[in-house]
């Protein structure tokens, strides 16, 4: 690490391993030759003059070496072609094929199907890590879907529900977000072996007018890279709507994830759930008691910045000139592996929250219990109706009540003391006997079907959908790094 020259927090920080290792200079380069690989392999079996002998050092070169980068970078400073220097340093390693490699392509052959592989090999290191987020919060469900705690909309107190109910709100998400990489996964196709303008024109030449072998060609080296379907009708270039597709995909799973991050900040602010905070961690710098939620901040702030991202894919694509123009390649070396470093540094964040939630149900029930009396007030109603009263009578009855409580709670900072004023009004005489938490002030009683709710979504949403990540969950290192 150089601390003279600025360096990406995504990789200092943030991203995993796996995941910058994806996105080094060596894994492209070297992606570069297996490409240049698949193509003589495919081009010698459809009859073409390469020898097996410049197949095998092809091979025994396909990793890159200190010394290839050197040599490269020699000849991109001389030749201003970042692709033709590594087809120099590739011959100088495989002198049998030094006149065979690239043979009949043109640059994105190796520029742009490398980065498909990329794309394909990147959403595949995601959704397992994606996938064991959703199975820890779904044991985190199921754990407190019984637990009754107050429920808000429009930021207000309304109708209780769980601790474990709300956490399916947050599964749902991340189950739209994995069908949404899936899906991106399955829809990519490879570029192939196009040729310049994406006709095939050097290549039918190569093969004497053969348009069968050319055809023939182009799926092989489809097969080899591991796709199974190929762009037919792809120019110089792969469409550039592809990467706004993933991006926009990774994006999605970014608002998720400052979702999820901003209502455990809130349930933090009431001090009723905290994200882990280790034993010597310190939350403030000056305020020595505080336990900031430092990850779920960061969580909104990474994901506030894949968010915007796909902008400059979409115009990317907007502004690509016929069959194609070079004034993408800057932005997408940049916004290609950052959004793939981002969304893998959110999967770190989310397993590392979702592992260790810190739950305080004494916090939880007694600000339900604050408001559960005015939670309380149409069940009162209904009880009185069943014992004789008037409808509207105990509606005006108990809305004069409550508003007298309120303004205690609001103008003197008391206790909701709304069940002690039902109790001395001679008119609620029918139900006193069953103002108890047993009964009508049972908080139980308010949460509905939130606990059937938590194991059918569980049964009938996650456990299908995590069925093909059993193994590669539990294979997944929880972090690679500190958090």
């Amino acid at each position: 690490m150089s601390y003279d020259e600025w360096q990406s927090p995504m990789g200092a920080r943030y991203a995993s391993k796996d995941m910058l290792r994806l996105f080094s200079a060596r894994t492209r380069a070297s992606t570069w030759r297996q490409l240049w690989i698949w193509l003589a392999e495919a081009e010698r079996e459809l009859g073409l003059d390469i020898s097996e002998e410049a197949i095998s050092q092809m091979k025994a070169a396909s990793t890159m070496t200190d010394e290839d980068f050197a040599v490269a970078a020699i000849e991109e400073k001389r030749r201003r072609h970042d692709v033709m220097a590594h087809v120099h340093a590739f011959g100088q390693r495989a002198p049998a094929a030094a006149g065979k490699i690239h043979l009949g392509a043109t640059s994105c052959y190796v520029t742009d199907n490398a980065d498909l592989i990329f794309l394909r090999d990147g959403l595949s290191l995601l959704l397992p890590k994606i996938a064991r987020c959703i199975k820890k919060l779904s044991d985190f469900a199921v754990q407190y879907k019984d637990l009754p705690c107050l429920g808000f909309t429009h930021g207000q107190p309304a109708q209780p529900i769980t601790v474990g109910r709300r956490a399916t709100q947050w599964i749902e998400s991340l189950l739209m977000d994995l069908r949404n990489i899936e899906r991106a996964r399955s829809d990519l196709r490879f570029r192939g072996v196009k040729g310049t303008t994406g006709t095939q024109a050097s290549f039918l030449e190569l093969f004497h007018g053969n348009h069968a072998k050319v055809k023939a060609l182009d799926e092989l080296v489809t097969k080899k890279a591991g796709f199974s379907k190929r762009s037919i009708v792809s120019v110089q270039t792969y469409n550039r709507k592809i990467d706004f597709d993933v991006a926009n995909v990774l994006a999605s799973f970014g608002t998720t994830c400052e979702h999820i991050g901003t209502d455990i900040r809130h349930l933090a602010m009431m001090k009723e759930l905290e994200e882990p905070f280790e034993k010597d961690q310190i939350g403030s710098s000056a305020m020595a008691y505080k336990r900031n939620p430092m990850r779920c901040e960061r969580m909104s702030s990474l994901g506030r910045k894949l968010t915007s991202l796909p902008q400059g894919f979409g115009q990317t694509y907007a502004h690509q000139w016929f069959e194609r123009s070079l004034d993408d390649s800057a932005i997408r070396r940049i916004d290609i592996p950052e959004m793939f470093l981002i969304a893998d540094s959110l999967c770190i964040l989310l397993d590392n929250v979702s592992s260790g939630l810190v739950v305080y149900p004494a916090v939880i029930n007694s600000r339900l219990q604050q408001e559960l009396p005015f939670m309380a007030t149409e069940t009162i109603i209904m009880r009185l109706v069943e014992k004789g009263a008037s409808r509207q009578e105990a509606h005006e009855q108990i809305r004069v009540l409550s508003h007298q409580a309120g303004a205690v709670v609001k103008q003197e900072g008391k206790a909701n003391d709304l069940v002690d004023r039902i109790r001395k009004e001679k008119f609620f005489e029918p139900v006193w006997a069953e103002l108890t938490e047993n009964d009508l002030l049972n908080p139980a009683k308010f949460i509905g079907r939130s606990p059937e709710q938590v194991d059918e979504f569980v049964q009938e949403e996650v456990e299908p959908a995590l069925a093909s990540y059993k193994e590669a969950i539990a294979g997944v290192a929880a972090s690679e790094i500190h958090v």
